[in-house]
């Protein structure tokens, strides 16, 4: 659902990131995520239940029972929260999709298929797909409709329409082939006349 970046004030506050856009559904208070952090943080292992969240600056920020003040409140910085979901449950979102019913997706481009989606990489700019392709190895597609317009789940696939070299090796051609058969003729009188340059420029 987020990642908790940093503190926020004194009394608890943690400024959240959010992975889901449904914040008003998933944030109420009383709603208890459990946490991803390191296996050595006191955290290992608990959970989280929310007391508040606030805006401020247009950004989230969070307030946990447990989470009293600032010093308590950093040891939970990097931490990622989760809750339990049923796997057949809608997202309740337009164009929105969990993880789980991505990866394995069959990824067409132009009808053809070119990989399997690996995972699901969320950034602070965009969520990422990790494409498993037999060529190329993982490839990394940014998941914005402009790239990936379809996404079919009951059929198993998603459509991407990637830039070129995306998905495959770009092969440049060589500087002497992008001439034409009279411009190379062109340069061969050119190199037998060694005036003929400076006849065009007078």
């Amino acid at each position: 659902m987020g990642r908790l970046s940093k503190a926020h004030g004194l009394k608890g506050g943690l400024k959240l990131e959010l992975y889901t856009d449904d914040p008003d559904r998933r944030f109420t208070p009383g709603a208890v995520f459990s946490l991803q952090v390191p296996d050595d943080s006191p955290w290992s292992g608990k959970d989280l239940e929310l007391q508040e969240l606030r805006w401020y600056n247009a950004h989230p920020v969070a307030f946990f029972v447990g989470v009293p003040d600032r010093t308590v409140a950093e040891t939970l910085v990097k931490a990622i929260l989760w809750v339990e979901q049923d796997e057949d449950e809608p997202t309740g979102e337009d164009d929105a999709w969990y993880d789980h019913q991505l990866v394995g997706l069959r990824v067409l481009r132009e009808g053809v298929e070119v990989g399997t989606v690996a995972r699901v990489d969320h950034l602070p700019a965009q969520d990422l797909l990790a494409i498993d392709t037999p060529s190329r190895g993982e490839v990394l597609v940014p998941f914005v409709s402009a790239i990936v317009p379809s996404v079919d789940i009951a059929g198993g696939t998603l459509t991407v329409t990637p830039p070129t070299g995306l998905f495959e090796e770009v092969i440049e051609a060589p500087e002497d082939a992008a001439d034409g058969p009279e411009d190379a003729a062109g340069a061969s009188e050119a190199e037998a006349d060694g005036s003929a340059s400076d006849h065009d420029e007078d």
